[in-house]
């Protein structure tokens, strides 16, 4: 469907003008004939239901309120593209250098690539009124202000504020840093993001010894985009887009043929990229970043993954525990939350691999039936205080994705915690944790832990689980927040 639905004049108009052209009018008088004219109406206003917020019903829909019209097909979304604020709590200012801190212990350096909204990059699209109502300023401030936050408990922030306020000539729209209707940017947002982003990286001290690698990018194909704030607009206006094409990229090593042995550590990066679907394959942004800084980079990121997902899967798997990177960039949106304590509960047992090769002070295994099952009790009233343990359950069946789990303390408090995996995910069955230490956890001693079985009628399912001491990271516990003030 073209942008713009086209309303013709009456058909009287046209026979006008063809029986003067026939009666054999001179072509100077031709002018004199009424021309036929055109008028365009845009092709899809949002309908009053998309500007409702109790519209947007399920837990995916919530990510889109509420939907804005903008230009031509543009869409923004109120609360996520149009946000002036950008912040965590305190909690989550503590976790986040609690987090640098640990992986700083085993080597690591990080990266955070924090992105600029579509409302701080492509306001320009917006319609006039909520161009004005939307306080730019105000949220380019609090957005450097967030990256200065970021640096100040050690992470390595690239400034990608230059990329905000884009204005781009007519004749490039294709160039445009995200999709129209899309919340994921375009290939040449990922590419001049992954300019900034390598400029940085290359002033770090750990990226000196990182074996160089020249490579070099090229287009290789065309992708079309059914974007996710038009589908939303669809599910609730019943409207259709036109799909977006986009040039899709590839980047390949240069020169290899001839030079293949100058790279022989090429093949085991010391730079792994983690973070969201902007990181998959589909806008090349690890193959801008290789060829951006010169070196081979380790791409474990998939769509669908949101803030922690492939770091979950990569903190778990063999590549991490038996050789860390130098350098591990965690790319990830505004959109998301950084004070869910129970992702920091995951992502800090498995930086120290669950209870892997650590003397267990609990042990239990089972097949697990429907309904509520005993996993492990402490029937030697053993001393497991949350503050210093940490819990590693691994389910027999790979594929399992959520633990839904009852912990129960000696002084009959409980915590129910749920844990799920992307479906997109490459799971391995494993769910490691520590006990929960935030507000007044960290003194509780835990009693027993209990699992949900499968739905009825599924096949039973065996797991085997242990608890163990989980080691202090250096400062560990030990942060105020203070970062965020």
């Amino acid at each position: 469907m073209h942008p713009h639905l086209i309303k013709l004049l009456s058909l009287s108009a046209l026979t006008a003008g063809i029986l003067a052209a026939s009666a054999g009018a001179r072509a100077d008088d031709a002018a004199a004939v009424k021309a036929p004219s055109f008028t365009a109406d845009p092709c899809c206003n949002l309908c009053p239901e998309a500007h409702d917020a109790k519209n947007y019903t399920t837990r995916y829909q919530q990510n889109f309120t509420t939907l804005v019209q903008a230009q031509g097909d543009w869409l923004f979304r109120t609360q996520e593209d149009l946000r002036t604020e950008f912040d965590t709590s305190p909690a989550g200012y503590k976790r986040m250098k609690e987090l640098h801190d640990a992986f700083k212990s085993k080597g690591v350096e990080l990266v955070v690539v924090y992105q600029p909204t579509r409302g701080l990059v492509n306001r320009n699209k917006l319609n006039p009124e909520d161009k004005a109502k939307y306080d730019f300023d105000k949220a380019l401030r609090n957005y450097k202000t967030m990256l200065g936050r970021f640096a100040a408990m050690g992470y390595t922030v690239p400034d990608l504020s230059p990329l905000t306020n884009e204005t781009l000539p007519d004749t490039l729209p294709a160039h445009d840093f995200y999709f129209r209707g899309d919340q994921h940017w375009t290939p040449y947002g990922a590419q001049r993001t992954a300019k900034i982003v390598g400029e940085q990286i290359k002033q770090m001290p750990a990226f000196a010894d990182v074996p160089k690698r020249e490579f070099e990018s090229h287009k290789s194909g065309r992708m079309g985009k059914t974007g996710t704030l038009h589908n939303m607009a669809g599910q609730l206006c019943g409207t259709s887009y036109a799909i977006q094409y986009m040039d899709q990229f590839t980047t390949e090593p240069k020169g290899e043929a001839d030079d293949g042995d100058l790279f022989s550590d090429s093949g085991n990066p010391e730079i792994t990229l983690v973070g969201t679907s902007h990181s998959g394959k589909n806008y090349n942004f690890a193959g801008f970043l290789e060829e951006a800084i010169g070196a081979d980079i380790l791409n474990v990121a998939f769509p669908g993954g949101g803030l922690e997902g492939s770091m979950l899967q990569y903190l778990g798997s063999d590549e991490f525990q038996k050789k860390p990177p130098k350098i591990l960039i965690w790319e990830f949106s505004p959109l998301y939350r950084l004070d869910q304590e129970t992702i920091y509960r995951q992502m800090m047992a498995l930086l120290d691999n669950g209870c892997e090769g650590k003397e267990t002070q609990m042990t239990g295994s089972t097949t697990l039936k429907p309904g509520k099952n005993e996993l492990m009790v402490n029937s030697k009233n053993l001393n497991l205080q949350n503050s210093s343990h940490q819990v590693d359950i691994q389910f027999a069946d790979a594929s399992v994705k959520v633990l839904h789990a009852t912990l129960w303390y000696m002084n009959g408090r409980h915590e129910d915690i749920k844990i799920e995996k992307p479906e997109t995910s490459d799971t391995d069955g494993r769910f490691a944790f520590e006990l929960r230490t935030d507000e007044d956890w960290a003194s509780q001693n835990l009693l027993a832990v209990e699992v949900e079985g499968p739905e009825a009628g599924a096949a039973p399912q065996k797991v085997d689980a242990k608890i163990c001491k989980r080691n202090v990271f250096p400062g560990a516990g030990q942060h105020t927040a203070q970062a965020g003030q």
